[in-house]
């Protein structure tokens, strides 16, 4: 039970000590993905503190047969992992408009989703923050085949 006990509070000791790290202020940049298409996103990230941040993406996704533009919100928690190496999770939603166009079948509409986001990201001695994620989007009726898209994206930001 001692051993559990002593675990236990290394392992507290840990997370608390990873989220000590400083995370920029502000970042702006690209967030390049591929959900159904290729898409690009304006990406906006707000610190909270010293481990906690926001991020707003305003984005367009276009693949052969279907147009659309969504803004997501997020918050997310970082956790540093070694130097300027950090990982990071968060959960938040959004709202979108699509359009689809197929042989003269055309078919339109919003929708609302909510989002989670895992990732791994660099944060460069000079202000360049480059990252890695995969976000899962439930909801989305209308857009998403069965209610359900994810992403994968490359993001690179200008910190300030």
């Amino acid at each position: 039970m001692k051993k559990l006990i002593f675990a236990a509070v290394l392992a507290l000791g840990f997370a608390w000590n990873g989220q000590a790290q400083k995370i920029s202020e502000n970042a702006l940049g690209l967030r390049l993905g591929d959900n159904d298409g290729f898409g690009a996103e304006v990406s906006y990230q707000r610190a909270l503190g010293g481990s906690n941040r926001l991020e707003a993406d305003l984005g367009w996704r276009n693949s052969k047969h279907v147009d659309a533009v969504k803004l997501a919100g997020l918050y997310q928690w970082v956790w540093n992992i070694d130097g300027g190496f950090n990982w990071y999770a968060g959960v938040g939603g959004g709202l979108g408009s699509w359009r689809y166009d197929y042989k003269g079948e055309n078919d339109n509409g919003t929708f609302a989703f909510i989002a989670g986001d895992i990732g791994i990201e660099y944060d460069f001695d000079i202000p360049l923050l480059i990252s890695l994620d995969f976000r899962p989007e439930f909801g989305g009726h209308g857009y998403y085949e069965n209610n359900y898209g994810s992403d994968i994206a490359l993001g690179l930001r200008y910190q300030f």
